[in-house]
Parts: C-alpha cells; sequence; structure tokens
C-alpha cells in the first residue's frame, strides 16, 4: 500500500474503485507530467450520495462532505492511470461545480470540502489553485462535481 493510501486509511477512509464514466470519455488522462480528471460526482459503489441544489435541498455541510467524496473519487482516478498515489508532486488546480439554489453564494465554502480532504491526504502537496462556480443543474442532479489537475514526479 502507497503513503498516500496508508494515510487515506488512517483518516478512516477507503480509495474506492473508479467511478465509471456516465458517458463518452474517460476518467483521467495523463499528458506530460500533468493528470487530468474529469468530473467527479459524489458516487460510492455505484451510488449516488445526494440529490438536489446546495441551500434547497442539500445543507452548505453536506455539500462539503460530498465534496470530499469527488475529491477521494478524483484520486482514484489518477491512480488508475499512473498506478501509485506516492507519484503526485502536487495537486495543482481543484475546480469545483456547486448546483446551487438562487441566492447560495457560499461555493467556496462547499469546495472547501475536497480542498481539505486533499491537504489531509497529501499535505503540503495538496495545496493548490481553485475555482468554485455555482451551476444551475449537474449531471443526475448532483449537488456538487469536482475536478483536479495534479503533477506527477517520474
Amino acid at each position: 500500500m502507497s503513503a498516500v493510501e496508508s494515510r487515506i486509511a488512517e483518516l478512516g477512509l477507503k480509495l474506492p474503485e473508479v467511478v465509471p464514466p456516465l458517458a463518452s470519455y474517460v476518467p483521467a488522462v495523463r499528458s506530460g507530467r500533468y493528470v487530468y480528471t474529469s468530473g467527479q460526482l459524489p458516487m460510492v459503489e455505484g451510488t449516488l450520495q445526494g440529490t438536489g441544489k446546495v441551500g434547497a435541498e442539500v445543507a452548505q455541510e453536506k455539500a462539503a462532505e460530498l465534496a470530499g467524496v469527488c475529491a477521494l473519487n478524483a484520486l482514484a482516478a489518477v491512480k488508475s492511470v499512473v498506478g501509485d498515489l506516492d507519484r503526485i508532486a502536487r495537486v495543482v488546480k481543484v475546480t469545483g461545480f456547486v448546483a446551487s439554489a438562487p441566492g447560495f453564494t457560499a461555493q467556496p465554502g462547499v469546495v472547501n470540502g475536497a480542498s481539505e480532504l486533499l491537504g489531509k491526504v497529501l499535505g503540503d502537496k495538496g495545496v493548490h489553485a481553485r475555482s468554485a462556480v455555482g451551476v444551475a443543474v449537474l449531471p443526475l442532479d448532483a449537488p456538487v462535481e469536482v475536478e483536479i489537475q495534479v503533477e506527477i514526479a517520474d
């Protein structure tokens, strides 16, 4: 087990299997030293863990937890391409999409769930640039979707 996966286990979490694509794309692509993940939904063992708009049907705190699930799924996608999460040199960028009720403006607080998970798992390598974007709707009516870009050490 890699050091990163050991840290995930220490946190009481489990690196999931890669979430199968919902359409015509792949979970992650490597280009040179970088891996780009597709947007990851809060899926656990094939089941979406929540639906609805944040600020209406979904509380901000719950959405932040779900963003952490998305980040864990993104790490699984990275592993599917590079084989070993210890090869991550750093997380470069995180983009979080939050299905937002009208008037909801705390998207950064929701995406903190992903950022904090990456920090706990990867330490200084998890510090990243980020965008948190409010959207009208996400696939399957998910409340949050996260994609990451990581640099790989050779």
